[in-house]
């Protein structure tokens, strides 16, 4: 199998719609083109993680935290991340990120670690976001259609996952009336004209919708450019950031942050609100989720359970009569390393490949308590 293929599999496993704006998910380094016998799977792409992919003979590292989150100036080998992309360039290792799309993904991250804590009856609390993709339809001349072809590949439309210049064409007619002052590629002004046309379709990222119109304008020949915008609306069911469920059966805040250290295994918890605080029903967010907490506040649950919250967070949950469960970013998340393991060899397994897939096993939360 290639890395294009294993990246299809991810796609199934975390679409890529559902990444979040600000993110950087997919492929951070190597060649869709290289062939994948042995996969590793890591929460970070620190170095350790890299150096245990590269001497077990892996050629694709998969990571739920991006290497690149922005834009690199300058590549410093020195520094960790220049020192990954060395490590992964000299012994050919491309590194792939399921990040906050598998996040929202149903199956992904935040369903695992409800799966963990017994949460019952849970669904999403932040529903994804509207379409990211549109499909353009442009209605171009006959004998104009292989030149407008390459004016859909020069431009980021048509791009399906590793795939590029992704077009459909269906023939049909045309017919318009050019009015005065108009200067038609063909007809006459005042008379009604018919034309053999083509109607092209094409799917366009949101974020590059408006330079892709621009471009397909000006390499059409008609001084109006006919075109259709079409919203692809994602399956939302189960997808989203966050979730809510129900505790079964209830207990107080206290009973709950102590349950959960024991059902994680984990050194320690924190929470705030008063101990004694019922809860029947909590919202559950994996990684850093301090920025649900308007969607926490506005939904019924009496306890957010996430990673990375700050004081001030604490002091508005309490005002509000609310609960606060702090798991620890790291443990919220590397519960989903093995799920990935376990999903790649059956999805490989059933598209007939042969790729051995491991997970790395010396990870640790960066903080230790004393």
């Amino acid at each position: 199998m290639k890395v294009a293929d294993i990246i299809e599999i991810m796609a199934d496993m975390a679409p890529p719609h559902l990444a979040e704006d600000w993110d950087n998910s997919g492929l951070q380094f190597g060649s869709p083109g290289r062939e994948v016998k042995n996969i590793f799977v890591a929460l970070e792409p620190s170095l350790e993680a890299v150096h245990a992919a590269v001497s077990a003979g892996a050629d694709m590292l998969i990571v739920h935290h991006p290497l690149i989150f922005r834009p690199l100036s300058v590549i410093d080998t020195d520094s960790p991340t220049g020192a990954v992309i060395e490590t992964a360039a000299r012994n050919g290792l491309a590194v792939f990120a399921a990040h906050t799309n598998l996040d929202s993904a149903k199956g992904g991250v935040n369903d695992v670690l409800c799966e963990k804590i017994g949460l019952a009856d849970f669904s999403v609390l932040c529903p994804a976001s509207g379409p990211q993709q549109y499909k353009v339809v442009v209605f171009v001349p006959e004998d104009h259609a292989a030149n407008f072809i390459d004016a859909v590949c020069q431009s980021p439309a048509g791009r399906i996952g590793t795939y590029s210049c992704c077009t459909f064409r269906s023939p049909g007619t045309g017919s318009f009336m050019p009015g005065t002052g108009s200067d038609p590629y063909d007809g006459v002004i005042g008379e009604l004209s018919e034309v053999s046309e083509v109607r092209m379709e094409t799917v366009v990222e949101k974020s590059d919708l408006d330079a892709v119109i621009a471009h397909l304008k000006a390499h059409h020949p008609y001084e109006t450019m006919a075109y259709d915008v079409y919203p692809l609306v994602p399956e939302s069911d189960g997808q989203g950031l966050g979730r809510i469920g129900r505790i079964r059966p209830a207990q107080t805040l206290g009973e709950l942050a102590r349950d959960l250290k024991k059902r994680l295994e984990l050194p320690w918890v924190r929470f705030s609100g008063p101990a004694d605080l019922v809860v029947e029903s909590a919202a559950v967010c994996s990684g850093s989720g301090g920025g649900l907490l308007g969607a926490f506040f506005a939904s019924p649950a009496q306890v957010l359970i996430t990673g990375d919250l700050r004081y001030h967070d604490a002091v508005d949950a309490v005002q509000r009569g609310r609960g606060l469960i702090d798991i620890g970013h790291f443990a919220s998340e590397h519960i989903v390393v093995d799920v990935i393991c376990a999903r790649l060899r059956e999805a490989v397994r059933a598209a007939g490949g042969s790729v051995a897939v491991c997970a790395f096993d010396r990870e640790a939360d960066p903080f230790v308590h004393v």
